[in-house]
């Protein structure tokens, strides 16, 4: 969890995909997210977290629903949603919280 802490404590946004390899939207969303790090580059970051291999850390934010996206900024929550997302919007609440 302590890596989880430094990864979150960032000065720039973080967006957070919780996935599976089995689960058809999670596997939707690689190339939403592909886009939306290529749009945002160095101004935000873009990280995939299996729920199988990350079994405590799901536990202790709640995941249920596939895919489920958070976003962080200085270690503190800013937007979480379960469900496929549209690159433009996730684009555009990134750079809210740049």
């Amino acid at each position: 969890m302590s890596k989880f802490g430094e990864l979150i404590s960032t000065d720039v946004p973080v967006l957070l995909n919780f996935f599976t390899d089995w689960d058809e939207d999670s596997n939707n969303m690689n190339e939403i997210l592909r886009n939306v790090a290529a749009a945002l580059g160095d101004g935000a970051k873009v990280i995939k977290i299996d729920v199988e291999k990350n079994s405590e850390l799901c536990d202790a934010l709640r995941i249920k629903g596939l895919p489920t996206l958070i976003i962080y900024k200085s270690g503190e929550m800013k937007w979480r949603q379960s469900g496929v997302q549209e690159s433009n919007t996730l684009i555009t609440l990134l750079q809210q919280y740049s």
